[in-house]
């Protein structure tokens, strides 16, 4: 999925400055999105205190809804795409030819570099769709970096007592996944059973976030429901995690993220002009930068106007 939004505004995201643990609930924002049904989402990232965890920049909740997902060809550039989906089946395709369908516990991970689009249609007649949209910013805006796109069917797990594991991106508890990477990150949905308690492993170097996927738990003392994002700061060795009814999380984690970031509609750069320039790029009729998605006779999403005045990146208050 994409951000989609008809009138996107300048996302303030310049590089965190952590001091330690913490427990911080930063509250979703309810986002409608253009295209079909006007579909909303529940984002809780970027936000103003707290603009990345690690590299991550971008999350976005969405269903569980009854909708006919159709995202046109749209651009991207300086970040990866995270598409993690809970319920539903989604066909992606995108500028380099990839054509996917993507399905529960699997990964689709593409890499913008310096420029690629995607188009992402829900399958099925009537669909039911939930899942995770989130984006990692590449380091040095992308420069250096090959545009790319990786499908992982059979990602690594663990298990303890009372709770199992899916690492999507980086490592946890032993279990390290295929997915490339370009900083030190973490991602990975964990379910905890009912009545169980337990505790992960966790790098004190990293920041890390809690998002609850459905149910509700305790997150080192903190109780936590589906909607808020839970920040957790850096300097935690161990996680410990309770559910009565039990509950299913996403874990965010990263090194936090040093450089200062401009994000506006599905771009993410470092200046106004790094914007302009993909913006630009995108509406010309004969852009080369970001390629072409087949299977979708020239359709695809226009870039909104820019707002007024210069994109800047402003820091943690």
């Amino acid at each position: 999925m994409s951000n989609l939004e008809m009138l996107p505004v300048e996302e303030p995201c310049r590089s965190s400055d952590p001091a330690g643990p913490e427990a911080v609930l930063l509250e979703a924002r309810d986002v409608p999105l253009g295209g079909v049904r006007a579909m909303r989402v529940s984002r809780t990232l970027p936000q103003r205190e707290i603009p990345t965890v690690g590299a991550w920049c971008f999350l976005d909740q969405f269903g569980p809804e009854r909708t006919d997902m159709q995202v046109l060809p749209h651009p991207h550039t300086g970040l990866q795409t995270v598409t993690w989906p809970i319920q539903g089946e989604v066909r992606h395709r995108d500028s380099l030819g990839t054509e996917v369908v993507l399905r529960p516990g699997q990964l689709n991970l593409m890499t913008s570099g310096p420029g690629i689009a995607h188009s992402e249609f829900s399958l099925g007649d009537d669909p039911v769709v939930e899942g995770l949209q989130l984006w990692v910013a590449l380091p040095r805006g992308g420069n250096g970096i090959k545009s790319g796109f990786e499908q992982h069917t059979d990602l690594p797990r663990f298990e303890a007592e009372g709770v199992q594991g899916i690492v999507a991106l980086g490592e946890l508890a032993g279990a390290a996944s295929p997915a490339t990477v370009f900083t030190p990150i973490v991602g990975a949905q964990i379910t905890v059973e009912p009545g169980a308690a337990a505790t992960l492993p966790l790098r004190r170097d990293f920041e890390h976030a809690v998002l609850v996927v459905s149910g509700a738990l305790t997150v080192d003392g903190t109780g936590l429901e589906r909607g808020p994002l839970l920040y957790l700061g850096t300097g935690r060795d161990e996680l410990p995690l309770a559910s009565e009814a039990g509950a299913t999380v996403f874990l965010l984690g990263g090194e936090p993220f040093a450089e200062e970031l401009v994000m506006w509609w599905n771009f993410v750069g470092r200046s106004h002009e790094d914007i302009v320039a993909a913006r630009d790029a995108w509406e010309d009729p004969v852009q080369t930068r970001f390629g072409t998605v087949p299977g979708h006779n020239g359709q695809r999403i226009p870039a909104p106007p820019l707002p007024g005045g210069r994109l800047r990146p402003r820091g943690r208050r």
